[in-house]
């Protein structure tokens, strides 16, 4: 059941075209999750799968932008899964929540319809903060978004790997200082692999890594020019801003 009404805040996305309830407190959505859903190509028709949607942001900033997609935003807690099915109705979004743990088996998935090879997008934003350098939340959902295992990335690029079909694309978001985390975990059965380092700004080392592989994938990777967020006064660029806004695009998801 959702929280009584002081407890959520309802904010806007993508300049105003996406209205979300979250809870006040606890993980907040921001700007990492409209970046991924800005990173993600997709099409009319297109299977998508949002795994750890929390409130839903990154999936149905996506479907807003990309109408026609059959979407399903899978989250471990029911109360952000309450959320997220609420958020997709009140902006006449077509779209299923399920309460799902991204780490259960296939026997778990398939209940939720997910069989392997039977999705064309995978776009996720896995807990990446290190346990052994972040002191997690006392708020226990904010905790599970924000903290990761030894094996949470392999884990959900295991479970996105398993549902995606043939050239089947996912697309995610973590921490640059990981990167090579993120290369082990993609190593068996992707390839293709583009990523785009995102800075805080200029001058400084990437904060965030967005990545875009192919399942069966041959191609080369490819490192592109990074993105650079903000301006020396801390102002968002002008081009992040239309991407913020949804009036443009990263790279990741050009064809």
């Amino acid at each position: 059941m959702i929280e009584a009404a002081a407890d959520i805040t309802e904010d806007a996305f993508l300049g105003g075209q996406l209205l979300l309830k979250q809870k006040r407190s606890g993980h907040r959505a921001g700007h990492d999750a409209i970046l991924l859903a800005a990173a993600t190509q997709a099409q009319a028709g297109d299977r998508v799968v949002d795994l750890g949607a929390g409130i839903g942001t990154a999936g149905l900033a996506l479907a807003r932008r990309v109408a026609g997609i059959r979407l399903s935003l899978v989250e471990i807690d029911t109360e952000l899964a309450e959320l997220a099915r609420a958020n997709a109705a009140a902006n006449a979004i077509a779209a299923e929540a399920i309460v799902l743990d991204v780490t259960a088996d296939a026997e778990a998935f398939a209940a939720h319809g997910l069989v392997p090879d039977s999705v064309d997008v995978v776009l996720m934003n896995p807990p990446f903060n290190d346990p052994a350098r972040h002191r997690g939340s006392p708020d226990q959902s904010r905790h599970t978004a924000h903290v990761a295992t030894g094996e949470t990335l392999h884990a959900w690029v295991h479970a996105a790997r398993r549902i995606l079909r043939s050239s089947g694309v996912l697309t995610l978001i973590w921490r640059a200082d990981a990167i090579a985390d993120v290369l082990a975990a993609l190593s068996r059965g992707f390839g293709s692999v583009v990523i785009l380092p995102v800075h805080g700004e200029a001058g400084k080392p990437a904060i965030r890594v967005l990545v875009r592989a192919v399942k069966g994938g041959r191609a080369s990777t490819r490192l592109l020019p990074g993105l650079m967020l903000n301006e020396e006064s801390i102002v968002p660029k002008k081009e992040v801003r239309k991407i913020l806004e949804g009036r443009a695009v990263l790279p990741l998801a050009e064809p």
